[in-house]
Parts: structure tokens; C-alpha cells; sequence
């Protein structure tokens, strides 16, 4: 029987993931300029000829990546902020699931990967500089005013709150690149060893221990 629209919809979305998918791996390991569009289509099991129905060029694919996981982080750090908890239920939810995110998913830890490498890169397409010039920023800048409202409740330590966001953010991506780098299984610190570079509570407990 032929496939009806939502089926052949359902089909396109399933075929633009896998390219997506091997794209990612490709970018990563050896960059844009080295992968070429035929090395993606093999890797994806689509005839490279079918390619060209979903991305016009590599230059498309690279810059829907970035995109694509620009918004993501900043959608999630935008519902973190809006959650209706207290700023210190807010940083322990986010460092527990980002951590776990980093154990389980390489696909995450590929995408903090080439956010870094993008990011670092003048040799990229005009509308990735572009997208990452608009979008990189709104993570450190929303996780700060978490911070800043979690000092106002005394549960977060003092300090500048934008120097703390850079603190909390450029260790999450460098934990998701280091993961990302290994062959074998890496050690990912605990959440609460994460949660005591930040909230009062958990470095007053450590004083404390020590004292004993």
C-alpha cells in the first residue's frame, strides 16, 4: 500500500536524523572541511544523491547543528529559570540532570564538543558565526540571575553572579568534551561534589566535617 503524507513525514524526519546524527560524529572527529557530504551519506546509509533532498550542502548540516543545540540549551535554561522553586532546588535539578545527561548520552557530549569548536573557529559558514554570536550567551546570563536569586535567599555563595555562571557552565562543557574524548568510561564527579562549588548549605557541611 503507498504511505500516506503523515507517514512519509514520519519517514523524512527518521531520514534527516540519521544524517543529523552522522554529521555530528563526522564534524567532530575530523571538522567541517575534512568531512566531505559523500562520507556523511555513507555513514548514514543514504545514497548521496537523497542527501540533497534534505540539506542543499555540509555548510546546511553544520549550521543546522548548531543551531539546533543553541536553542535546545537555551530553552532548557530558560524553563530552569521560570521553574517555580527556590534558586537552590533550581541549581541542584540542573546539576543532577545535566550530569546525568553527560553519563549516558555522547550524543550531548559530541554537541558540547562542536559548540566548542565552532565557537573557537573563524573558518565556519557567516550564519553559524552568526547564530552563535546571538545565542551562546543566554545560558551564563539566565544561570546568573539564578545565582543572583539564590543569593538574595542565602543559599548560594557570594561572589560576582556572572564570574559564578562562567564558573558553573565552562566545567559542565568541559566534563561533556572530556567525556566525549574518552575511549574508556570517564569518572563524572557527583552532584554533590557539583553543588558544593556553589550553594552555602553544602560548603557549610564540608567545613563542618572537617572540623570533626
Amino acid at each position: 500500500m503507498p504511505r500516506n503524507k503523515e507517514q512519509n513525514e514520519k519517514l523524512k524526519e527518521e531520514k534527516k536524523s540519521l544524517i543529523l546524527k552522522e554529521a555530528l560524529k563526522q564534524f567532530t572527529a575530523k571538522g567541517l572541511f575534512a568531512t566531505r557530504i559523500k562520507d556523511i551519506a555513507n555513514g548514514a546509509g543514504i545514497a548521496q544523491g537523497l542527501m540533497y533532498n534534505y540539506f542543499k550542502s555540509k555548510e546546511d548540516i553544520y549550521a543546522d547543528l548548531v543551531n539546533n543545540a543553541l536553542d535546545k540549551l537555551n530553552a532548557a535554561a530558560e524553563d530552569l529559570e521560570a521553574l517555580n522553586a527556590p534558586a537552590e532546588e533550581k541549581i541542584r535539578f540542573a546539576v543532577t540532570q545535566i550530569l546525568q545527561t553527560i553519563r549516558e548520552s555522547d550524543e550531548f557530549n559530541q554537541t558540547c564538543r562542536l559548540i566548542s569548536q565552532a565557537s573557537s573557529s573563524s573558518a565556519i559558514p557567516a550564519q553559524t558565526q552568526q547564530a552563535i554570536a546571538q545565542k551562546r550567551d543566554t545560558p551564563y546570563k539566565t544561570f546568573s540571575r539564578i545565582i543572583k536569586e539564590g543569593q538574595d535567599e542565602g543559599t548560594v555563595i557570594g561572589g560576582d553572579p556572572e564570574e559564578l555562571a562562567v564558573l558553573f557552565w565552562t566545567a559542565i562543557n568541559g566534563l561533556a568534551i572530556y567525556s566525549a574524548s574518552r575511549m574508556d568510561q570517564p569518572v563524572i564527579p557527583s552532584a554533590d561534589l557539583m553543588t558544593k562549588l556553589f550553594l552555602v548549605k553544602a560548603e557549610k557541611q564540608e567545613e563542618e566535617v572537617c572540623q570533626r
